[in-house]
């Protein structure tokens, strides 16, 4: 769950919907104010620190316009990662050979002064060298990157990182992390790994620009289980396909999407040689969960949304042909429009599906809106009733649902409605 209320009837704005993230051993955080956001102070600078190193798994946009700290991820990817640095409100995306050498600044800076805490906080203490250090960075793109900003930022938020966690850290890291979102993302699962109690803990950000392929916005996970980098990589594939890969805000693709998993390995549970292995069967649930769970609240948070949409497709001949459709949907300007609306307008949703020239079969052919029939084996339902229907989309959470009547596979999308504030944030962005 990543509310204590399993649906998005209303809009969470107190810390009081959120799950209790509590303490996830061998890492800590720390959020400062860097002053990039000269209108007005707030956190805008995290870091995730891991003390003994964690494996890690990324995926990445796949734009083919990447921003310089994707850059530098996919050129010094190691195995054993001690810390992300996380901006926002710039992307470092467009920055060229600048953006680059100022990751590469800063990374010197973390490098000594992590350094430096590893000789006064641990037995063993460790050279973390630039290598073993990532980034993400979020916001505007082809701004000059803040180097001398962050520089100046790093001994402070180093200072600050809590080896404690709570809910209110987990919080502060999270509202740190955001640009035009209107909330934090978080969600938790804790499982077993053959017997061994083990968390997974999640943060993300995202709001516009919330479009495949590869996950559409920035997500971390954090688990305390002991799992190699090359199987948390497989886990991540696998479970980014119906969670990141299913959300859609209004078609538009990053150039700083990046998702990560990060493995303290603390938990000490038993070796897992394979990504298959039995053992793994609860924490694979899990982590679908933990995604998911932040997918939904990246597409309920969208700019200007007023509601949550989930549109599944079903009885298809393949699940690309479902996809295909249940895009086709959510992207649909005219279909978003007519939701924000509260309408009805189920005409919107037949020109989404037949636009795709997928086959369907037209006496098989079915849609719902919510629990209300609209078009049952290929015409307009006996039951039908526009009042209804209306007195339904009046609600946060809006369901679609239609069946193509040529197979068995589905896919699920989330999205949200297409308002005047979509309009109004995108337009203001940078005034």
């Amino acid at each position: 769950m990543l509310f204590k209320k399993e649906k998005y009837q209303i809009k969470p704005n107190s810390i009081g919907f959120y799950q209790d993230l509590e303490h996830l051993d061998g890492m800590g955080i720390s959020a400062v104010s860097a002053n990039l956001y000269l209108e007005k102070k707030r956190d805008d600078l995290v870091i995730f620190y891991f003390r003994k190193g964690a494996s890690c798994a990324s995926v990445y946009t796949q734009s083919n316009i990447k921003s310089e700290n994707i850059k530098w991820n996919l050129n010094n990817s190691r195995e054993k990662i001690y810390a992300l640095l996380v901006n926002t409100r710039n992307a470092n995306a467009f920055t060229g050979e600048d953006g680059y050498k100022s990751i590469n600044n800063i990374a010197m800076m973390l490098s000594e002064h992590l350094s430096q805490k590893q000789i006064v906080d641990e037995e063993d203490p460790k050279k973390i060298s630039i290598k073993n250090l990532i980034f993400a960075s979020t916001g505007t793109i082809g701004e000059n990157f803040p180097e001398k900003k962050i520089l100046q930022s790093v001994p402070k938020l180093i200072d600050n990182i809590k080896y404690v966690q709570n809910k209110y850290v987990w919080m502060k890291a999270a509202m740190g992390i955001l640009t035009t979102d209107t909330r934090p993302k978080l969600s938790m699962e804790e499982c077993k790994i053959a017997g061994t109690n083990v968390k997974i803990y999640g943060v993300a950000k995202g709001s516009g620009m919330i479009y495949p392929d590869m996950a559409t916005t920035l997500g971390f996970v954090f688990t305390d289980a002991k799992i190699s980098g090359n199987i948390l990589k497989q886990l991540l594939k696998k479970n980014i396909q119906n969670t990141f890969n299913a959300i859609s805000c209004d078609g538009d693709t990053s150039t700083n999407d990046m998702v990560s998993i990060f493995s303290t390995g603390y938990a000490n549970n038993k070796n897992i040689k394979s990504y298959k292995d039995k053992a793994l069967n609860e924490f694979d649930k899990s982590l679908n969960s933990v995604l998911k769970n932040l997918a939904k609240a990246v597409a309920s948070d969208g700019e200007g949304a007023s509601k949550f949409i989930i549109i599944k497709v079903e009885k298809c001949k393949n699940e690309n042909d479902a996809k295909k459709i249940c895009f086709s949907i959510a992207n649909s300007p005219l279909v978003k429009t007519a939701i924000a609306g509260g309408d009805p307008n189920w005409g919107r949703i037949v020109m989404a599906i037949g636009k795709t020239k997928i086959k369907l079969k037209l006496n098989k052919f079915n849609i719902n809106i919510g629990p209300y029939k609209i078009i049952e084996n290929g015409k307009i339902a006996q039951s039908y009733n526009e009042n209804d229907v209306a007195e339904y989309m009046s609600s946060f959470e809006i369901q679609i649902n239609v069946q193509i009547g040529t197979g068995n596979k589905e896919f699920e999308v989330y999205t949200m409605d297409l308002t005047k504030k979509y309009i109004e944030i995108n337009a203001d962005y940078r005034s």
